[in-house]
């Protein structure tokens, strides 16, 4: 069962019985679906129909009522968006009053629900938060990916909603790029079997089961592709090139039956992929035959040439099926009307696009178990998913430099300084998508475990640890001393970086650690490879931690030993900001840092 039928049922039923249509032809779950969706389009209004396509943000409706009012067809809790409490039942309450809004319209058809859980139930407190991508994809392990996807499905569907953005399968070939760290890597081969074993576990064997939901393959296509790296920027290549690196992991998730893809801010050649019919309609639909709906981004539609009618008309003609308003839904209802009723977009292309989403509903069994699951509930944040997180980040974690075997560090060690501006920085370790869009510093962000938290809670009773964020307590007294850095949190946009050098404070720190003769091993916390020149050679052995995200004891697992390091580097490391873009088959690759798939162990 999809979710728990609760008081709404009786109240549906009712009024359906006193309506001009035979229920049983579309709520009877033992008729074919097809035949369901096909009678369920004979008998919705207009009105009806368009509403389905519409897609708002939670905290932008302007009456509760406007969701029977308008017939709307989805909701979404965009970037942080939600009743914003500690407790995740909340979070299922939040839900069900929205469902009940949806089940008390004419047809009774039932909400579906998107949220960015993209790394873990990202936007609920105390749910866990797995390391992002990039992360991921150094541990070359799909069962692993699969795993943290099933757990993933589980905790959002112990809050209800039934569908994850998820995942991102952008190839990036620009470490400048603020959205580098959502995908796995950058050779499309690696991305195309993690973003199918993602796939697989989010949507699993059955989707009206009550622990899976709907998964989302992004953002298409060659959003990793931009020039110089920028968010929502200009993909410059031929359709070989797009072809070969860019789409394969499309495929992929169509081979696994993904249920939605979601269109892409940026550009090919100039042409906005939000109303390019050759790539959504041509390629994605007749030719590569994908069944699904898509989605378009945040406000996508309003990026297209032309006044707001003209730019609905585009999108929808293009192959768009379901439009993320995400505030003005009553203007794009408004406008989709007069475009259907001018007939600038055609009856036969609104029923596609509706087809396809009452199917997902279908196949969801959202019309027979509409509200959530409140048995899956306590399982948010539970230790058993948190075991799985903990295995993924020491799992992610790449050894760079090791020298004179200074890893793994004796448990027993008489006195050992922590040092670095992530050290004690969880906000950091979690990065962006992280209760809020943006992320945020600091250790009250969620529930988790600081680096710093980890190593107190992993050396043995004889040892001393020191904390000092700047170093400003290092007398060479220590036996060693652990340097968290690198990136704060950062969200697409906002993320973009002309240059990935390491800020002067975490260098500063280093460099003053070493003045005093300590050993250092430094620990990098970003989203991306940085220019880490001077801090590797100033290090004794020195690991590439990516954005674990809440369990940090997998970081002190790989450092005093419990797990020897098996992390290999999903993208090439440039040696200096000239080499990028940088990848294996680049012109600079022989020239790299390190190059892709490089990777110490004990």
């Amino acid at each position: 069962m999809k979710k728990a039928l609760l008081l709404f049922t009786l109240p549906i039923l009712m009024f359906l019985s006193c309506a001009s249509v035979d229920q049983q032809k579309y709520t009877d779950s033992g008729k074919p679906v097809d035949e369901r969706v096909s009678y369920l389009l004979s008998i919705m209004t207009l009105e009806e129909k368009l509403g389905q396509m519409t897609q708002v943000n939670t905290s932008d409706l302007i009456d509760l009522e406007d969701i029977t009012r308008y017939h709307l067809g989805s909701l979404l809790s965009g970037g942080g968006v939600g009743p914003r409490t500690d407790d995740p039942a909340d979070w299922a309450d939040y839900y069900d009053n929205f469902q009940s809004y949806a089940l008390n319209t004419r047809l009774g058809i039932p909400l579906i629900y998107g949220v960015d859980a993209v790394h873990g139930h990202n936007n609920v407190y105390g749910a866990t938060i797995f390391p992002h991508n990039i992360g991921l994809g150094a541990t070359r392990d799909p069962e692993l990916v699969e795993e943290i996807a099933r757990i993933t499905a589980m905790e959002v569907s112990g809050t209800g909603m039934d569908w994850t953005f998820a995942p991102c399968v952008a190839v990036p070939q620009d470490e400048r790029w603020g959205r580098t760290y959502e995908g796995f890597g950058e050779d499309p081969e690696l991305v195309t079997e993690l973003g199918k074993a993602a796939i697989r576990g989010y949507q699993g064997d059955d989707l009206s089961a009550s622990t899976t939901i709907l998964a989302t393959a992004k953002h298409y296509v060659a959003d990793g592709g931009t020039e110089d790296g920028k968010d929502q920027g200009n993909s410059i290549m031929d359709e070989e090139e797009l072809r070969e690196i860019h789409l394969p992991p499309y495929i992929g998730a169509i081979e696994e039956n993904v249920g939605s893809i979601m269109a892409s801010f940026n550009s090919w050649n100039g042409d906005k992929l939000h109303g390019n019919q050759y790539l959504m309609t041509d390629v994605l639909k007749e030719e590569l035959g994908f069944e699904g709906f898509i989605v378009s981004d945040w406000a996508g539609v309003k990026q297209l040439k032309g006044n707001y009618d003209q730019q609905i008309v585009t999108a929808i003609n293009a192959g768009i099926d379901m439009v993320m308003c995400p505030a003005d839904y009553i203007p794009f209802l408004d406008s989709l009307t007069r475009s259907v009723k001018s007939g600038k977009i055609s009856m036969e292309r609104i029923d596609e696009s509706v087809g396809k989403i009452l199917t997902a509903k279908f196949e969801l069994g959202l019309f027979e178990n509409p509200l959530t699951d409140r048995s899956l509930t306590p399982l948010i944040g539970s230790q058993e998913h948190r075991d799985v997180a903990r295995e993924a980040v020491r799992k992610s974690l790449v050894l760079l430099k090791n020298e004179n075997s200074l890893l793994p560090l004796d448990k027993n060690l008489e006195k050992i300084l922590v040092s670095g501006s992530n050290a004690n920085n969880l906000g950091a370790q979690c990065g962006g998508w992280t209760l809020t869009w943006q992320g945020e510093r600091g250790n009250d962000l969620t529930v988790g475990t600081p680096v710093l938290e980890a190593i107190e809670q992993s050396v043995s009773g004889n040892s001393t640890i020191i904390f000092s964020q700047k170093g400003d307590l290092s007398d060479g007294s220590e036996n060693v001393a652990i340097v968290v850095i690198g990136e704060q949190a950062y969200a697409e946009g906002k993320g973009d970086r002309k240059t990935l050098d390491l800020t002067p404070n975490d260098l500063e720190t280093i460099r003053k650690i070493k003045e005093s003769g300590t050993k250092i091993v430094t620990v990098l916390i970003s989203g991306r490879p940085m220019i880490i020149n001077e801090a590797l050679e100033l290090s004794d052995a020195f690991l590439a931690a990516w954005l674990p995200g809440t369990e940090g004891l997998g970081v002190a697992d790989v450092l005093f030993g419990d797990y020897a390091p098996t992390g290999k580097l999903s993208h090439t490391w440039p040696a200096s900001m000239d080499q990028i873009p940088l990848s294996a088959d680049s012109e600079h690759a022989g020239e790299a840092l390190f190059p892709y798939g490089f990777g110490l162990t004990y």
